[in-house]
């Protein structure tokens, strides 16, 4: 007999399947959900960051309660080129997540601590040798398959700082470039929690899925003390390794799991952008499509994530392209001038590329005019696979 039972079992408590847990505790309250994480706390040690353009009207309730932070527009800035945009941009935090899905689902809901062993489309058994039975089970654990898939990293390391004097930003910046360029493609993001506080991530679009820790920590400290500021003390850390898909097998992918036929979330079902590892928009997106479905029985949601997945995939096609560029055209010190060009492209433009919405036109603008790329390099690039993806890298949170 089953130690647990529900509807609905979610493997994984991060982003994805917290999402999936509260959009069912709201939408269908008929539905006995079961999220079971392997950590301690819900959400782990992350911040996540949004445009608020990439979530629809209709799904603002759902994440309008996990905002810690909001802001009215954003900046970026590089050698030549610096930008205020007007876009509003939000943060969500793992502190907030964890208290949200306590409160909402309940302790009976919730099973932390616990490591699964296997996972079959209505039964999940856990490492410590009890069992779920479940209607349908859905597997939100974190990116698998990834040799299957070709591309590069963006890794990074933040860190909260709390400071003895203001620091003078009114508004995040997604994009500092003026830094030296290291490992590819690096640049720090910055967000202003309050006037002493700001939370710092040094960043790197880099073909190498290697972490450096301690190098990472002193260039934070570093680029703090060339602002100007004055560090009081780090109350919170976090790194993440993300996989930037150039492109790859979906279907080789997808059946490389022990049962193909479990339904998938978040990376483990590749609902990120290609290109930025960006998952947000998609994470809420699937998240409140689940909650529409009248069949949550296991065989018909694995089905359903596959198609949806898979639908994903083809629609990726375009940024699988940019990425192959990225990494293959340009050489790791020229990557930062294709990301300045980026930014000089109208502000609607950049909205509908990171909600993961461009338009035909979008694309033929990105593409158009002089290329911060030699040409041959480019076209060669179309015609490559890409670097080899592991999902040997450390594990990192999503965006």
């Amino acid at each position: 007999m089953a130690t647990f039972s529900s509807n609905l079992a979610i493997l994984g408590g991060g982003l994805a399947g917290s999402l999936i847990a509260l959009a069912m505790a709201r939408q269908r309250p008929d539905v006995r959900v079961l999220l079971v994480e392997q950590g301690e706390r819900i959400g782990g040690d992350h911040v996540w960051s949004f445009f608020e353009t990439d979530v629809a009207p209709a799904h603002r309730d759902l994440v309008e309660p996990l905002i810690a932070r909001r802001w009215s527009g954003y900046e970026v800035h590089f050698p030549g080129h610096a930008r205020l945009l007007s876009t509003p941009y939000a943060s969500v935090t793992s502190q907030r997540l964890d208290a949200l899905v306590h409160a909402t689902l309940g302790a009976e809901s919730l099973l932390t601590g616990v490591s699964v062993a296997e996972a079959e489309p209505q039964t999940v058994l856990l490492a410590d040798g009890r069992s779920i039975a479940a209607d349908a089970v859905i597997d939100a654990r974190g990116a698998h398959g990834l040799p299957h898939l070709t591309g590069g990293w963006q890794k990074f390391l933040g860190q909260m700082l709390r400071l003895s004097v203001p620091h003078g930003l009114e508004r995040p910046v997604v994009m500092d470039a003026r830094v030296e360029q290291h490992d590819g493609y690096r640049f720090v993001y910055c967000l202003p929690f309050s006037e002493r506080e700001v939370f710092v991530e040094d960043t790197y679009y880099s073909s190498d899925p290697g972490l450096d820790v301690p190098l990472l920590r002193q260039r934070v400290g570093d680029y703090a003390a060339q602002m100007g500021w004055h560090l009081d003390s780090v109350t919170y850390e976090e790194t993440g390794v993300l996989p930037v898909i150039a492109g790859g097998d979906f279907e080789k992918f997808w059946n490389s799991a022990p049962d193909s036929g479990v339904a998938r979330a978040g990376t483990r079902a590749a609902l990120v952008n290609p290109m930025t590892s960006y998952s947000f928009p998609d994470a809420v997106r699937f998240a409140m499509h689940l909650t529409t479905l009248d069949n949550l029985s296991g065989v018909s949601l694995g089905r359903t994530s596959h198609a949806w997945a898979a639908n994903h995939w083809r629609g990726g096609r375009f940024y699988r392209m940019l990425t192959r560029m990225l990494f293959g055209a340009a050489r790791p010190e020229e990557r930062r001038a294709v990301l300045e060009r980026f930014y000089t492209l109208p502000e609607g433009l950049i909205e509908r590329f990171y909600a993961g919405n461009p338009r035909v036109a979008d694309m033929a603008r990105v593409l158009s005019g002089k290329p911060p790329v030699p040409v041959g390099a480019a076209i060669a690039s179309l015609a490559g696979r890409g670097y080899p993806l592991s999902d040997l890298a450390p594990k990192g949170g999503l965006r």
